[in-house]
């Protein structure tokens, strides 16, 4: 656990951050006198591991409407489409504008924890896929119901965020978190969402560094369940993020770190017979240059990126470690900007476990992405 704290400080000493697309895109919006905007993003993807199908995937399609009412009222929502036939809502909330740097906001939310819940749009990030340790300890995309605050402090290049939401439901009659992907099965995503339990969340950003960004994120509270009388039905959360980002040049950087800390998973699992570990923990460093110039209307960023994530960091009880939930993988590619709004990725992936002696499994991976 220390040595990987040290190496991630080590490494985001170097991160960066450019303001991203999804910045504009609502700067545009705030900037409106009233009326609806229509934006949107999608992503076409090609999988092809060493072993096992190929697969090819109109993955997402996602449809941004925004209506600003006045200059103090927007409604903003997404629909989302997952793998053509899947419908979601991916964000519903009501914003109101009490001054120029501060929000109140209510509804289907983001939970603001580290970089890629919030800037998960294709021309956003490099490789096909996304991060895996935003899927298994963050497990994007997380939106929940809740209502806060949302705003700035501009003489301290500060971005702030926080809200009381509900949370993952472990337990409806059946029993829903595991080891091998922790809470990812537990989000409501506003669907008649149960709310036992009350939890907080909160992100912090700053910005006062030529082309650094830096965050601090912190989720606190309980899972959700039909019945509180059930012992082990429930289990406390504790999760922290820190994020850096940075672009200098044709030079960028991002990394993340994430820790959780769970309670009661001993009861947690001898009721339900699953194996949810105690802590769950695990960072990213990855680095990428544009081989074109500056003044180029297209980008070409080629790219490394390192994780290392555990979902059994730590497990309670008489529940025994399972090393294949460490995973340690590498990804390498490139992604081509056609234009502002749309990318062509590919990319190479090697991934592996903590088992002794166990053998890394390679992945091709190739997609377009569109935001607009």
């Amino acid at each position: 656990m220390k040595n990987q704290i040290f190496i991630y400080i080590l490494l985001t000493s170097f991160s960066v951050f450019s303001q991203n697309s999804s910045e504009k895109q609502m700067l545009s919006l705030q900037t409106m006198a009233t009326g609806l905007k229509i934006g949107g993003y999608g992503e076409i993807t090609y999988n092809d591991p060493d072993s096992g199908v190929s697969e090819i995937d109109v993955q997402r399609l996602v449809m941004l409407f925004a209506y600003k009412f006045d200059d103090r009222v927007s409604f903003i929502t997404e629909i989302e489409f997952e793998h053509v036939k899947e419908v979601y809502v991916e964000q519903a909330f009501l914003n109101y504008g009490v001054s120029d740097n501060f929000n109140l906001r209510g509804g289907l939310m983001l939970v603001p924890m580290g970089i890629v819940n919030e800037y998960h749009e294709p021309t956003t990030y490099n490789g096909v896929e996304r991060p895996s340790l935003n899927n298994k300890l963050v497990p994007t995309t997380w939106r929940e119901m809740g209502l806060g605050v949302y705003g700035r402090i501009n003489s301290a290049s500060l971005r702030y965020q926080a809200y009381v939401m509900n949370g993952f439901i472990s337990y409806n009659g059946a029993y829903k978190l595991k080891g091998t992907n922790g809470l990812r099965s537990g989000r409501q995503k506003g669907a008649e969402s149960v709310g036992s339990n009350a939890n907080f969340a909160a992100r912090v950003d700053y910005y006062g560094l030529p082309g650094l960004k830096l965050g601090l994120s912190l989720y606190n509270g309980k899972t959700q369940t039909t019945d509180k009388s059930v012992v082990g039905s429930q289990v406390g959360l504790s999760m922290i993020g820190f994020d850096a980002r940075y672009v200098k040049n044709r030079f960028s950087a991002r990394s993340e770190y994430i820790n959780a800390s769970l309670s009661d998973t001993d009861k947690y699992n001898l009721a339900s017979g699953k194996d949810l570990g105690s802590k769950m923990s695990g960072y990213y460093i990855e680095g990428a240059y544009n081989l074109l110039s500056l003044t180029a209307r297209q980008k070409l960023d080629v790219f490394v990126r390192y994780e290392d994530f555990d979902t059994h960091a730590e497990v309670a009880g008489n529940l025994t470690k399972n090393e294949s939930f460490h995973r340690k993988e590498t990804t390498f590619g490139f992604s081509y900007h056609l234009a502002d709004g749309a990318v062509f990725k590919m990319d190479w992936q090697s991934k592996g476990t903590a088992v002794p002696d166990s053998e890394s499994k390679g992945q091709f991976n190739m997609g377009i992405g569109v935001f607009f």
